[in-house]
């Protein structure tokens, strides 16, 4: 042990991850650590250096640069840094300096990754990447925890059962917790305890509820799994179990909660939305896809594939409303096809979304087949609205006259956005880059698409200005190791975690799809596309895809919690109700993004 350990060791105690360690093992860790007095302005190493392990800030500032030179971040003392390089090949990702005098401790690099091949609590801390839980909805592997019904309804024992009824009916519940005044569960009395033990034995409504209640009954803790509740239920034959954390009910889980899980799925409601025969119908079961987002999410599905089973439900509703649409109307004069942008295109829909659609007609179509499109446009919009997917604000809608032409008119369109480069054109062909076929004739997509991206490819201009235009939006960071968040009205000290989150990323993969002439319409496929293809380097891309990945889930995550508390999911996030740990790794996640930013700004694609 050198002479430095014992400083060291108390250092480390106040910050994570060490302060997780047993003490024997900080102990052996501060034994590793080197310590290092630097003067201001420094370089601490460079982009592509060797790095010698793990750098912890004791004292002072250090500033990272990306590969141009561009400040991404300023950091303080207990922040690490170099850890991305040491995680892929062991070369720094980028370059680091101090800001002023500072006093910095390295941990090599056999001694970083002997910690993270043996320490969960390390390797998790210092990886951007997915962790290893259990991926899927299964009812038996989920927890108790994102089961249960929120905000428990209970009474107090004295409480008569004439008013415990009261309270069931307008709670549209079936049973209530009996608790004391600190939440402490007593029992739990249920319809059928009305039932059997009080009008059954004519017993009067002024009857206390501790008289017939299921005293001390049954219950779990929010770790437990359905695997639990399951046998619970069919071992004691009863239908509630109650959700108990040190003695408090917390939750309540009951036969009709297993039921709604096991039938709030993307199939149930496609097959529910087959069936409907009307823009009503379809709104019952759209209703019930923030459940769904819900159920996803709690069941560690990746974002893209909850994000994916969200938007095969717009596309079954856009579909059945296309068909009802000709039952009403009759036969299309001429074939059409019903397109999708935005993120509904991108397969990328959340528990927020709006609509963002067009038209292309066959080149056959005359003036007076006009009315009919006109027609058909307004039926699926407006059904599409009845259903959740509001109105676009842009109106970039099959509605608006302008998304709803010939194929001739969509090639002159985009031959008209690629030479011109004003910021109109700019945005439009952001978004029409983003279209996906929906229903109708697929064949008028045809070349389109490849013709578009090979002629805009080649145009120098336009890819500068489409460029240019993917770095209008800025992850949201601050420079003193914090976030920028919004600063005044509805959402004062949030994140828009969608254009400040995964737009940025949107915009980047669009870029690249753009410049590998890449058909890929999804964010990450499009990532993956331009990794395959040379585009960007592998190391860059799956940074970035890593980053992408945690702002998405973390935007998920929101929604869910929002669901689960009983409120509309929305894009605002309080950096404030992530935990240290998620807030360390989103900033890390945002500054991948930011110099992914910088280097396709400067016409370097990506991280060497």
């Amino acid at each position: 042990m050198n002479d430095i350990s014992g400083t060291v060791q108390t250092f480390l105690e106040t910050v994570h991850p060490y302060d997780a360690l047993p003490q024997d093992e900080l102990a052996r860790v501060a034994g590793s650590f080197g310590r290092r007095e630097l003067p201001q302005g420094a370089e601490i190493y460079a982009q592509g250096e060797v790095l010698p392990g793990l750098f912890l800030i004791e004292k002072g500032g250090v500033e990272i640069l990306d590969a141009n030179g561009a400040l991404v971040s300023l950091l303080g003392p207990r922040n690490s840094f170099g850890e991305r390089g040491l995680m892929r090949d062991g070369r720094a990702a980028t370059t680091a300096r101090t800001t002023g005098t500072a006093r910095l401790l390295v941990l090599p690099v056999e001694a970083f990754r002997r910690l993270v091949s043996e320490v969960p609590a390390f390797a998790k801390f210092f990886s951007r990447g997915r962790g290893a839980e259990p991926r899927g909805s299964d009812l038996a592997t989920r927890r108790v925890g994102d089961l249960m019904a929120r905000d428990p309804v209970t009474c107090a024992p004295d409480t008569t059962v004439a008013a415990a009824a009261r309270q069931m009916r307008d709670a549209h519940v079936s049973s209530l917790g009996v608790t004391d005044p600190d939440g402490t569960l007593l029992g739990i009395v249920t319809t059928r305890d009305l039932s059997h033990r009080v009008l059954a034995e004519g017993r009067g409504a002024d009857t206390p509820v501790s008289a017939v209640m299921t005293a001390d009954p049954s219950s779990l803790p929010p770790q437990a799994l359905g695997t639990d509740i399951l046998h619970l239920m069919l071992e004691r034959r009863i239908g509630h179990v109650p959700v108990t954390e040190g003695g408090r009910l917390i939750g309540m889980i009951t036969q009709t909660d297993l039921t709604r899980h096991q039938a709030v799925s993307s199939a149930v409601l496609i097959r529910d939305i087959a069936l409907a025969a009307s823009a009503a119908e379809m709104a019952e079961t759209t209703a019930r896809i923030p459940g769904l987002l819900r159920q996803l999410v709690g069941g560690h599905n990746a974002h893209e594939v909850t994000t994916r089973l969200i938007t095969d439900i717009a596309d079954a509703v856009t579909r059945r409303l296309l068909a009802l649409a000709e039952a009403e109307l009759g036969a299309p004069p001429v074939p059409y096809l019903w397109l999708a942008c935005g993120s509904q295109g991108r397969q990328e829909q959340t528990g927020v979304s709006d609509q963002d659609n067009c038209l292309m007609l066959d080149d056959a179509v005359t003036e007076g087949d006009m009315g009919y499109f006109a027609q058909l446009a307004k039926y699926v919009t407006d059904g599409l609205n009845t259903g959740g997917y509001v109105y676009c604000p842009g109106d970039m809608m099959a509605t608006n006259p302008r998304w709803c032409q010939p194929v001739r008119v969509w090639r002159d369109y985009f031959r008209g956005w690629i030479a011109t480069s004003n910021p109109e054109a700019q945005m439009l062909a952001s978004v029409m880059f983003d279209l996906r076929p929906i229903g109708g004739a697929a064949h008028l997509f045809g070349d389109l698409q490849a013709g578009t991206l090979a002629a805009a490819s080649k145009n120098s201009i336009f890819t500068a200005h489409m460029i240019g235009n993917s770095l209008k939006h800025a992850p949201p960071l601050g420079l003193i190791r914090g976030f920028a968040t919004i600063r005044s009205g509805e959402h004062r000290n949030q994140i828009d975690m969608k254009h400040s989150g995964v737009v940025p990323v949107t915009d980047l993969a669009r870029v690249y799809a753009l410049q590998g002439r890449l058909s890929a319409v999804n964010t990450r496929a499009r990532l993956e596309a331009a990794i395959e293809a040379g585009v960007i380097s592998p190391s860059g891309g799956r940074d970035l895809i890593e980053a992408y990945d945690l702002i998405a889930e973390t935007r998920l995550g929101h929604q869910a919690a929002r669901v689960k508390a009983g409120e509309k999911p929305d894009n605002f996030l309080a950096p404030a109700e992530l935990s240290d740990f998620e807030r360390s790794h989103l900033r890390d996640a945002f500054v991948v993004v930011r110099t992914m930013q910088s280097a396709v700004g400067h016409g370097k694609g990506a991280l060497n």
